[in-house]
């Protein structure tokens, strides 16, 4: 998704897990959460389930790409700026990809390509230090909030999904996170063979959490993988940075409503 690189380039507003902290916001308006608890009187959550994206909107890298990319090479004789570094990152992100998926498999040959094309340095070691980094929950974080805001919308019966074009490090890049037993499902584009924008994988997620594409809502960052992707089978995209900001943002259009008195 190329789009999504350029987020993946500059540090999130988020912090590690052990930091997080949240706050639900309140209106000048009078709000409530709806409960899927029938004894508390509330109404249904507006959705019933919700498809997330990964990179770029469930994770957040620590520090931007560049950064790392240009900290770790010092010591293989990579000398190129980090402006540089960004432009390479970019242009082989945004390059076609000739095999059907970009992501096979641990996504080793297609990273091996964006690495070298950033820093100019094909040195195995270099290459293997960095894919080795982010295969680690430390390089990455998730945006404040994101964990108390999914714990109330699982808690009020949403059925939550992970819909990712991604390698086979997500799962555990999600446990070392401590929110990969939120999830209902995880859909993984190098494991179903599928990468958004195709409706398969789309399907798929949905078919796990038994939710019809009209009662659910898919956040992600990307124009084309995300929007139009889910778009075409009828699922309604919010993109992040955009339609929404926060993950408080997301708990309340799925789950507050204005109190009718």
């Amino acid at each position: 998704m190329p789009p999504a690189a350029a987020t993946l380039l500059r540090r999130a507003p988020a912090v590690p897990f052990a930091a997080r902290r949240t706050a639900v916001s309140r209106s000048g308006m009078a709000r409530r959460l709806v409960t899927a608890s029938a004894g508390a009187g509330g109404r249904a959550p507006a959705y019933g389930g919700l498809l997330l994206d990964a990179g770029g909107t469930l994770l957040q890298v620590a520090r931007p790409v560049a950064e790392t990319y240009a900290s770790f090479g010092r010591r293989y004789g990579v000398t190129k700026p980090e402006k540089r570094i960004m432009e390479g990152f970019k242009r082989a992100f945004s390059a076609p990809w000739p095999k059907t998926l970009r992501y096979q498999g641990d996504g080793r040959p297609f990273w091996r390509i964006v690495v070298a094309e950033a820093t100019d340095c094909t040195d195995d070691d270099y290459f293997e230090e960095v894919y080795q980094y982010y295969a680690h929950g430390d390089a990455w974080c998730l945006p404040v909030g994101a964990d108390t805001a999914l714990r109330e919308l699982k808690d009020a019966g949403v059925k939550l999904a992970v819909v990712s074009n991604f390698d086979t490090r997500l799962r555990k890049l999600l446990k070392d996170l401590n929110v990969s037993d939120m999830f209902d499902a995880i859909v993984v584009s190098s494991e179903v063979g599928y990468e958004k924008p195709a409706p398969e994988i789309f399907k798929i997620a949905l078919d796990q959490i038994g939710v019809e594409a009209s009662k659910a809502v898919h956040v992600g960052d990307d124009e084309t993988a995300d929007k139009a992707g889910a778009n075409a089978i009828g699922l309604e995209c919010w993109l992040w940075g955009e339609d929404v900001k926060t993950f408080s943002e997301i708990q309340e259009r799925i789950l507050i409503t204005d109190d009718p008195q």
